[in-house]
């Protein structure tokens, strides 16, 4: 295959004549969409609710202390910050600030922006915090103390990892499992570890003891360490592609293989080892679904005993969505033509026991958020729709459960209703989907999805769509298109490589549905994605023109015969297909969008947005295709952040901008 793309030049991300080129566009855009007294409106109504005071903290439990992170308009970067349940319980928890990033990027002169922690347990006094900079996924670790509150500097021995898409995790105060850019040949193809190392403290990482490596074509190789008093392990794994792991227990006397299929998930809770199936799984004489969840006590079942536990078995309407153990019981979520179902499961003397879980309201869907399965059966669920503000509980099970905060309403949702209706695709598959308007409503509609990586779309508020589309008379509709995990692994694995036109149908297929419904007419629809869903939408763009007045294509993917070649790309060739295979390209070029524009199309205007620092999806893909819709005439747009990653923003400020550049776009073109 060779490349004769006259536009290659503006995947230099940071080459000055690409940047040149991103800085002209962005003024372009900007004089356009910026001047009216609407988008200062959009902008600063979305501000508020992304700065408002009395939204929800969401709490993380860390031994007797609630964690959580805050942004707001005094601290753009955030909080880390942490308090009690009792104090949590009041209307103005009374917060300790545990690490001001705003503040620690003024003092370092560094553009920080918070990308998480991994904290010690048990005891819970040690933290490895991650600071990427501009919001990139490579970031750079450093160790601190909760209880001095301090950074652990590497001259006083503490565990300091440089920028890089790193992979760590605690053994023990003194030990982690590092994987980082050790040098040549230790990344795999797709830029993650390829070689998980333990790292003691006081010793340079030179000195690290490579305990696993992966292959260099895998996607990434890795360790952790589970600390639950009395199953106490260590678990190394190397994964193949997206899709596909391989596990080893690691023992003093070697590794030993966890024989589960490879596309299965397993993991391990004091005694058991679940398993959850991708794909039909025969042992002995019984074949278990895909999409099944199964339970066997971890040593027996390694020392070769294949005594399995039914806990789930999908149906036509019910998958499983993810479960959560708590000291004493395991919560499973599953989803029901995409609303929310709860159980409790406990293992005991006889067998396995279910039960509904008491308390859990009926709203839109509703989510386990922690659970503090090292202590108590305690758990925090929150429960919101596309028109109800959310609600945080507290609950124990077979205990009671309690109200802890409930987010206000960020918009006016009198006379709006939620529907679901289902789309008849293309092949006969039924696609549901669900309508937030007024009934009777015949205007500007803004449709969303995704359709990938077994990644659901369920029902939740938000107060940012409120403002900016529904309060103003807009409806928003989100599609649950195959290729999400609504209804499964099959869901998802029913649209991967050559048959990945089918998510487009879906999404076409709903159009179509919602103009014979009445609810809008094509000129008055826009669509919007991003990543995965930005090459959804580029495909809407220049396969279903007809179908929009409007795309916003967020830090896309669109050219997919070099994707594999860009940053991460090379790790989603189980979900795509491998350009370089003359098999797979065949079908890969019949929708890529860079590759499938043509001229004198119907297409309709078009807004791609994306980030100089997103280190996932390269910029490439969005800066390329607009210069290739450019060079035709066509209705075309664009604004790079040079900030934000690959949420396309680092701060509240910006995500603000960035919506309301888009609200304005989609009101001028459809509203």
């Amino acid at each position: 295959m060779t490349d004769d793309d006259p536009y290659l030049w503006l995947e230099e991300v940071t080459g000055d004549t690409a940047l040149d080129w991103v800085r002209e566009r962005n003024a372009e855009t900007m004089t356009e969409l910026t001047g009216s007294a609407r988008f200062t409106e959009l902008r600063d109504q979305v501000r508020e609710v992304l700065d408002a005071d009395d939204r929800i903290p969401y709490p993380r439990r860390r031994g007797t202390h609630l964690y959580n992170f805050w942004q707001d308009a005094a601290h753009p970067r955030g909080l880390w910050r942490r308090t009690t349940l009792e104090s949590y319980r009041s209307p103005e928890p009374e917060w300790e600030v545990v690490l001001d990033v705003d503040a620690l990027a003024a003092a370092e002169g560094e553009s920080w922006v918070w990308q998480g922690a991994a904290v010690l347990r048990p005891g819970y006094r040690r933290a490895l915090v991650e600071l990427s900079r501009g919001g990139a996924d490579a970031a750079v670790v450093r160790e601190f103390d909760l209880v001095s509150l301090s950074f652990v500097e590497e001259v006083d021995g503490g565990f300091v990892l440089p920028e890089a898409k790193s992979q760590v995790g605690w053994i023990d105060e003194d030990r982690i499992y590092v994987g980082t850019d050790f040098g040549e040949g230790s990344l795999t193809s797709s830029g993650y570890p390829r070689i998980a190392k333990e790292w003691r403290r006081g010793t340079p990482l030179t000195e690290a003891v490579t305990v696993f490596e992966g292959k260099p074509d895998d996607v990434a190789a890795g360790a952790y360490h589970d600390p639950t008093e009395g199953y106490e392990r260590d678990i190394v794994y190397r994964s193949p592609d997206f899709y596909r792991t391989e596990r080893f227990l690691r023992t003093p006397s070697g590794l030993v293989r966890i024989e589960v299929p490879d596309d299965a998930e397993a993991s391990a809770h004091r005694e058991w080892l679940l398993i959850s199936t991708r794909s039909e799984w025969t042992v002995g004489e019984v074949t278990y679904p895909s999409g099944a969840l199964l339970a066997a006590r971890f040593d027996e079942y390694l020392a070769g005993s294949r005594a399995l536990n039914v806990l789930f078995t999908p149906d036509e309407h019910t998958s499983l969505s993810y479960f959560r153990w708590t000291r004493n019981h395991l919560l499973v979520a599953t989803l029901h033509d995409v609303k929310s179902r709860f159980e409790v499961l406990t293992p005991g003397p006889s067998g396995w026991t279910r039960a509904p879980l008491a308390g859990v309201p009926e709203v839109g869907s509703a989510d386990v958020l922690d659970t503090n399965p090292d202590d108590d059966d305690e758990y925090l669920l929150n429960a919101s729709g596309y028109t109800q503000p959310a609600t945080l509980y507290r609950g124990e099970v077979d205990g009671g459960i309690e109200v802890l905060k409930r987010s206000p309403a960020f918009f006016d949702a009198d006379g709006l209703e939620t529907h679901q209706h289902f789309a008849v695709s293309d092949d006969g598959t039924r696609i549901p989907y669900f309508v937030v308007g007024r009934p009777g409503a015949d205007g500007p509609t803004l449709l969303y999805g995704y359709g990938g990586f077994e990644v659901s779309l369920t029902p939740g508020y938000s107060g940012t769509i409120g403002r900016g589309w529904l309060a103003r008379g807009g409806t928003y509709v989100v599609a649950n298109i195959r290729g999400g995990g609504e209804y499964g692994p099959a869901w998802h694995q029913s649209v991967l490589r050559e048959a990945r036109p089918r998510v487009y149908e879906d999404l076409a297929a709903v159009a179509r549905d919602l103009v014979d419904r009445g609810i809008t007419t094509p000129a008055r629809l826009a669509v919007q994605g991003g990543s995965n869903g930005g090459l959804l939408t580029g495909v809407m763009l220049t396969r279903y023109p007809e179908l929009f007045g409007a795309v916003v294509c967020q830090v896309p993917l669109l050219d997919m015969r070099r994707y594999h070649k860009l940053l991460a790309g090379a790790s989603w060739m189980a979900e795509y297909g491998d350009p370089d295979d003359p098999a797979d390209w065949a079908f890969l070029r019949e929708y890529s969008p860079y590759q499938n524009v043509r001229p004198n199309r119907p297409y309709p205007p078009t807004f791609l947005l994306t980030s100089t620092r997103d280190d996932r999806v390269h910029p490439g893909h969005a800066r390329k295709m607009v210069a290739r819709l450019a060079e035709h005439g066509y209705d075309v747009r664009y604004y790079e952040n040079i900030e934000g990653g690959h949420g396309g923003a680092a701060d509240n400020e910006q995500a603000a901008f960035k919506w309301g550049l888009v609200f304005e776009f989609l009101w001028r073109q459809v509203g």
